[in-house]
């Protein structure tokens, strides 16, 4: 099955190289704030589940805990009976590091409560803010392909944090919205330069481009069909015009006959008649001598003046 473009993304997104040395926590208190689950088992006795359906994501959320933290941790792959996809489980035991772990990513207050939005000691410089975004939408993220309709989204399960990842898009000048759906908060973009944006600030330069490369060829092939559109009309157009002046002529005939019209009303009858589908401006290039647009329009208004005689 072939890859959908959130998960390219999002492998692209978890082997991104860290600005500075707080980047990558900014990342792994993301991505536990929106994918983990904590267990309470007593006062100041927790455990973690981290789970997410992306192998990438998992080695990197595995590889920062230890790394950072020194916890220690257990992984289960399972296998979605309804999706056929793998699931892995990221199991944080019980352990003396992690409640200190959980208070430095902002997760818990120092009082031991829950942090409901996003701790600004997490987020101070531009590329913390990124990293901590970046963490978000490999957590809950999801992105259209751009060979569709553009859509984003990243799911919170607090408003606060939901507003707090609004901010920092703000701070970059990508304007998102947010929407409640149950009893979660997504935060979304609809604009394609948006997503774009969003793309390039968080390290997914590839995907970046590629929405560039599909927004282009989108744009080509709007115009394309828009000039396809406005020629067919122009084609009706002139075909229901060059009918009506068929119709004209027939009477004209009728009442005259075709040999006491004038020379030049002649030729236009000749050269209607055997054209029916042309344009007036192409009947005139085809006149001997050539006539112009406006030349050969006074010969139909001499012709209709006459049906209208005619008819009279």
């Amino acid at each position: 099955m072939a890859a959908s473009f959130s998960s390219s993304v999002k492998e692209e997104l978890a082997h991104v190289e860290p600005e500075c040395s707080h980047c990558e926590k900014a990342t792994l208190a993301a991505l536990v704030r929106i994918e983990g689950t904590l267990f309470l088992s007593g006062t100041g006795a927790y455990r973690m589940e981290v789970a997410t359906d992306s192998a990438s994501v998992a080695r990197l959320v595995i590889r920062l805990l230890h790394g950072l933290y020194q916890l220690k941790t257990d992984l289960t792959v399972r296998r979605s009976v309804l999706h056929k996809t793998p699931n892995y489980l990221i199991e944080v035991p019980r352990q003396p590091a992690l409640a200190d772990a959980l208070q430095d990513l902002g997760i818990l207050t120092a009082d031991g409560g829950l942090e409901l939005g996003i701790s600004p000691s997490l987020v101070r410089k531009q590329c913390d803010a990124a990293a901590y975004l970046r963490g978000a939408f490999l957590g809950s993220g999801f992105i259209s392909n751009p060979r569709s309709d553009f859509h984003f989204e990243i799911m919170a399960e607090t408003q606060e944090l939901a507003e707090g990842l609004q901010a920092l898009m703000a701070l970059k000048g990508i304007s998102a919205r947010i929407m409640q759906r149950r009893s979660s908060f997504m935060v979304y973009l609809k604009s394609g330069e948006a997503i774009m944006e969003f793309l390039a600030y968080v390290g997914a330069h590839q995907a970046a481009l590629f929405m560039e490369e599909q927004r282009v060829v989108k744009s080509l092939r709007n115009d394309v069909n828009r000039l396809i559109n406005a020629e067919m009309a122009n084609q009706q157009k002139t075909s229901k015009a060059a009918g009506a002046q068929i119709a004209m002529i027939r009477e004209v005939l009728s009442a005259y006959g075709f040999e006491k019209l004038p020379p030049a009303l002649q030729d236009f009858i000749r050269l209607r008649v055997q054209h029916p589908e042309a344009s007036l401006k192409e009947l005139g290039e085809m006149s001997d001598p050539p006539l112009s647009k406006s030349a050969i329009n006074h010969r139909v208004r001499r012709l209709q003046q006459m049906a209208e005689e005619a008819s009279s």
